[in-house]
């Protein structure tokens, strides 16, 4: 089946793991999907869990999913925003973008946060201390052309019709809480922030973070995969033999490309390492 890409996109999307997470979730989740750091919630979407607890700290990410889930936001609404607001910026170019960034920090209104996140820089998903979106513009006024709009609204109608035919609950908490929330069955797939790499996708994540997480996953009640990288060309994650390495768990490496960078030299392949606690069919 072909993957299905969220409207909402951010750096580390999850994407080109959804094979290697499917090949080891090979039966059905009876329990409930938690996931604590749902970011783009691709991989939910992917997978399709009847019952799913999906958690962020970025409550705007939270907020479009919910709106899409009570018809807050529709499809239609999306297109009509979408050509709306592309019009202008092309008669007003980069000005317009910023704002609608500047209008954004002060409502927090959804839809111009899907705008934002589909006409910035490289697709980045970053916020300053002070929790306003900070990206700049990615210099493309006619952006918001008739196709493109067309593949955004097509998301939101295909993640629309996921989201009115499971049982899913959005909320923004801390992965504590979720996981606090994880019972017998259940299986948990965390998706943290990487230690060492790029962590200001909407806070901080800190050494002292990710030993907590390693605690609270130790003791769990139910099974678990962890998303976490292994190396680049450049750097090699020693928290993931630290950690995780000794202990009676699976691991299944991942290589592609993140493209993330303003040149392509600065694009390199990525290892991502799949841990878990979950037996992998043979």
């Amino acid at each position: 089946m072909p993957i299905i890409v969220p409207p909402i996109k951010c750096q580390g999307i999850k994407t080109k793991l959804i094979p290697a997470i499917k090949s080891i979730i090979d039966s059905p989740i009876n329990g409930t999907w938690i996931e604590p750091f749902c970011g783009s919630c691709v991989v939910a979407f992917n997978l399709k869990p009847n019952k799913a607890i999906l958690s962020d700290t970025n409550q705007h990410v939270i907020n479009f999913y919910r709106a899409i889930q009570d018809d807050s936001i529709t499809p239609e609404m999306v297109s009509e925003h979408l050509e709306k607001e592309g019009r202008e910026l092309l008669e007003k170019g980069e000005q317009y973008y910023y704002y609608i960034r500047n209008r954004f920090n002060a409502t927090q209104d959804s839809l111009d946060f899907l705008f934002l996140n589909r006409s910035c820089f490289n697709g980045i998903m970053r916020f300053n201390q002070k929790g306003q979106f900070n990206v700049p513009f990615c210099r493309k006024p006619h952006r918001f052309a008739k196709p493109y709009v067309t593949k955004i609204v097509n998301q939101v109608r295909a993640v629309r019709n996921i989201l009115h035919s499971h049982q899913w609950i959005f909320q923004v908490a801390d992965f504590t809480l979720t996981l606090s929330c994880s019972q017998k069955g259940d299986l948990v797939y965390v998706d943290p922030p990487y230690i060492g790499r790029h962590v200001d996708y909407f806070n901080t994540w800190t050494k002292h973070n990710e030993e907590e997480l390693i605690t609270v996953l130790d003791n769990l009640p139910c099974e678990f995969i962890l998303s976490t990288w292994l190396e680049n060309k450049y750097r090699y994650n020693s928290s993931l033999k630290e950690n995780w390495q000794d202990k009676n768990l699976r691991m299944i490496l991942v290589k592609h490309f993140y493209h993330v960078g303003a040149f392509e030299e600065l694009r390199n392949p990525m290892i991502e390492a799949l841990v878990t606690n979950r037996a992998v069919k043979s």
